[in-house]
């Protein structure tokens, strides 16, 4: 009998309880068309970053397991595939918490490029476990590390990225200088500009510093779009990020929103973007615990 003729079955809602991991394919400002991958329960994270847009971290942890096993993924990532594959720029390790600390990540992402060679593959993460040479030995096969560097003081950093308690800021950015030393791929630092925290001279001018010896591939300034978790979260001017990008010189750095060609495509990526977060979330939260 063929598939369609079988009426008793949604397929829509089968495939979503199949598929709790895997999100996308998306636009995406940095990568492209990007097929989404959450190695971490909703919200697992060692920060509680005031602009995230997936809204408050529900376990804040430093603990490494393999909180979603290489199984489930390839399982997953097999199921999405099912249907007309396509167009995809990058696979990426991100979603709602923080990738880096699933233990098995190494395995994880091995699996994918064997399995799937043709489809390059990006890391998105906070980038405060790269003190640690294991894990920065752990995520040196892909292609591309986007991770986030929104302060170089203490200060600054507990205030927008309040960080899990025992989180050592004073290792993090000498993680970022010795992962720029082994990692052969590219690096794309992402700056989140908050107005009154991040964007005074002299942090600029302390993140500049420690910049210049991370030497990344680029700089991108971001600001908010997106709902926040923390509602008095602002928006920082395009001058003043135009004006950010020309200090950082000889640095080379790009505006996020620049790299949108139109008004009205900026409104459908964050339109198409939010509504598939919240299609996600709503997905998870659907899905019997004994699945």
């Amino acid at each position: 009998m063929p598939f369609c003729s079988l009426p008793c079955i949604n397929f829509k809602k089968f495939y979503h309880l199949v598929v709790k991991h895997i999100f996308g394919p998306v636009p995406s400002r940095r990568l492209g068309i990007s097929l989404g991958i959450d190695l971490v329960p909703y919200k697992t994270c060692n920060l509680d970053c005031v602009y995230c847009e997936a809204g408050k971290t529900q376990y804040k942890t430093m603990e490494r397991k393999p909180y979603v096993s290489v199984d489930t993924i390839m399982y997953e990532l097999q199921a999405h595939f099912l249907n007309p594959n396509p167009k995809i720029d990058y696979f990426t390790l991100s979603g709602a918490g923080e990738p880096t600390l699933n233990q098995d990540i190494e395995i994880i992402i091995g699996a994918i490029k064997k399995e799937f060679p043709s489809y390059p593959l990006a890391l998105i993460t906070n980038g405060t476990l790269f003190s640690d040479p294991v894990v920065r030995a752990q995520v040196s096969k892909v292609d591309v590390i986007l991770p986030s560097f929104d302060a170089a003081s203490l200060h600054t950093f507990n205030l927008i990225n309040r960080p899990e308690p025992s989180l050592d800021f004073n290792t993090i950015v000498q993680g970022f200088i010795d992962l720029r030393d082994e990692f052969t791929g590219k690096i794309w630092v992402e700056i989140f500009v908050i107005p009154g925290l991040n964007d005074e001279l002299s942090e600029l001018q302390s993140m500049k510093n420690a910049l210049i010896k991370i030497r990344p591939d680029i700089v991108h300034l971001n600001s908010l779009d997106r709902p926040s978790s923390e509602s008095w979260v602002r928006i920082e001017p395009l001058s003043r990020l135009e004006q950010i990008c020309e200090f950082f010189q000889p640095l080379p750095c790009k505006i996020l929103a620049k790299m949108v060609p139109t008004k009205k495509l900026a409104r459908i990526e964050r339109e198409e973007h939010t509504k598939e977060i919240q299609n996600h979330i709503q997905d998870l939260q659907e899905i019997p615990n004994n699945l």
